[in-house]
């Protein structure tokens, strides 16, 4: 049986496992690279509540507050003076933890502060006294470079968002609202805030509120719009919204019945090995037949949001250079997972490392992320041009199965017709679609759709509703693309024979 402290450990957040190794190994002097001031202050007191064997106080500095206690103390002497904060942290009696707020000025521009650092470091060593420096920059003298304990404090992970869930949860009962505290709701909610600073959820959580005082599952959307924005900044990344589900996906049986699989594969994820978390899926296949679609759905499918990385952003010189753009891009969805990823024509962005150049060096990173990337990041990527792919990027551990999205056959072209009939407010029943099959023989679904569109407006501007004469007239103008791009389509097909599993059976001979 697990022991408390065991079970305590590992329920711990990330960012109080890193200050743990720091007071564990008696490290005296700490930089911490962050924007979020008020989070590590809060780590400094709970630190200073469970890491040592009584509580001990800390001491907080600002060149414009000075030195404050937690229960409001002053001290006169360290007041808008750097070098004074260090003389009370060299005086004060016993253990404390001292916070010092944007102490990288002070570090950089003031030799005297560096070198009483220097002096004390012993001290505080021997005192259990530690100094904890936070800034948005990092800013460290090269004197102080071996002595200095340095850590970048990252976005907080689920633990941690929990915890700040479960307060805020206390608050808005206390305030009169109403939260749903069902497990998997309050789950649901917090891997929906990942991503976000602290003071962002904090946000995210009263958009939610504005319309309705109660948190639950239909305040999901108001959480990842927080999340749009946040990625909207960057350039490089869209967020998707107009999901699609998986049931409004004409035919691509295979590939449906893999996903719906691995679902719950996905979602139980925390408690599997990495090996066995699905990392993602590679969708090739012919223009038109619905790759775009089944990446839209997969997000439905598993229930989270889409990203898309805009490889024409990357390559813009806008954020610099490429292989740096797209590197910052993919941390940058790390932080907001769980997601799904979209790489669109991942062929035009991306090629073999053999190729000389930034391409070849965007490419090289991207397989090493493929490997590493968290758990949480599902990645769907398409493709065109599927003989421009290097072999690396299709064997077998890159991504979990590589689809081929062929010409639909007979009754999926009779589904998509369905779909998008009823998508449009019109009953499918009412039509005699079988007389369609031999006509839209070699059609993409995108031609189907068409189809339906071309109906629909010759019915309207005749101002009656649309019949079977309609789909067939509008079918018999249409020229499909394996029939204007013959040999292309066809080597498309012939090259992706034995190279891919296809997402839906095929009647179409090799």
């Amino acid at each position: 049986m697990e022991s408390s402290s065991s079970i305590e450990a590992a329920n711990e957040s990330r960012a109080f496992r890193l200050f743990r190794e720091v007071v564990e190994s008696g490290r005296p002097l700490t930089y911490i690279k962050t924007i979020e001031e008020q989070r590590v202050s809060e780590l400094l007191r709970d630190a200073a509540q469970r890491l040592f064997p009584t509580p001990i106080p800390v001491w907080t500095w600002s060149l414009t507050a000075g030195m404050q206690g937690r229960g409001g103390e002053t001290s006169e002497a360290a007041v808008n003076d750097p070098r004074a904060a260090i003389e009370f942290v060299a005086e004060h009696s016993g253990p404390a933890l001292f916070h010092l707020k944007d102490f990288h000025d002070p570090l950089r521009d003031l030799p005297e502060v560096r070198r009483r650092l220097r002096d004390i470091y012993q001290h505080c060593f021997e005192q259990g006294k530690f100094i904890v420096i936070s800034s948005p920059l990092q800013s460290i003298p090269d004197e102080l470079n071996r002595q200095i304990h340095y850590f970048e404090l990252f976005l907080p992970d689920l633990s941690e968002i929990l915890a700040f869930l479960k307060a805020q949860c206390a608050a808005i009962t206390a305030s009169g609202g109403t939260v749903d505290d069902n497990p998997d709701t309050l789950q649901q909610i917090g891997q929906a805030l990942q991503g976000l600073t602290l003071d962002e959820a904090r946000h995210a959580l009263r958009r939610a509120l504005a319309s309705s005082r109660h948190l639950g599952l239909d305040s999901l959307p108001a959480l990842y719009e927080e999340k749009r924005l946040l990625v909207n900044r960057t350039g490089m990344i869209q967020f998707v919204a107009d999901g699609t589900k998986i049931d409004r996906v004409g035919g691509l049986e295979v590939m449906k019945k893999w996903l719906l699989d691995r679902r719950e594969l996905f979602a139980s994820r925390d408690q599997l090995s990495a090996e066995i978390v699905p990392k993602g899926l590679l969708v090739m296949g012919v223009s038109g037949c619905g790759k775009s679609l089944s990446v839209k759905a997969i997000a439905s499918c598993f229930g989270l949001p889409l990203y898309r990385i805009d490889m024409t952003e990357v390559f813009s010189g806008h954020y610099g250079k490429p292989e740096g753009a797209f590197a910052d891009a993919c941390r940058m969805l790390e932080q907001v997972a769980p997601a799904v990823v979209w790489f669109d024509e991942i062929e035009m962005g991306i090629t073999s490392t053999e190729s000389a150049g930034e391409q070849g060096r965007l490419f090289a990173f991207f397989l090493t992320w493929m490997q590493e990337k968290t758990k949480g990041l599902f990645v769907a990527a398409t493709a065109n041009r599927i003989d421009l792919l290097p072999a690396e990027m299709i064997r077998k551990g890159r991504f979990d199965e590589v689809f081929f999205v062929d010409l639909p056959i007979d009754e999926e072209r009779i589904e998509i017709f369905r779909i998008h009939l009823q998508r449009r407010g019109v009953d499918p029943q009412q039509f005699q679609l079988d007389r369609l099959t031999r006509l839209t023989k070699g059609w993409t679904g995108a031609e189907v759709e068409q189809c339906v569109v071309s109906a629909l407006t010759a019915a309207h501007l005749q101002h009656r509703p649309p019949n079977d004469e309609d789909l067939l007239s509008a079918a018999g103008r249409v020229v499909p693309l394996s029939k204007t791009m013959r040999e292309q389509v066809d080597h498309i097909r012939q090259w992706a024979y034995e190279r891919a599993v296809r997402a839906s059976p095929s009647e179409f001979a090799r």
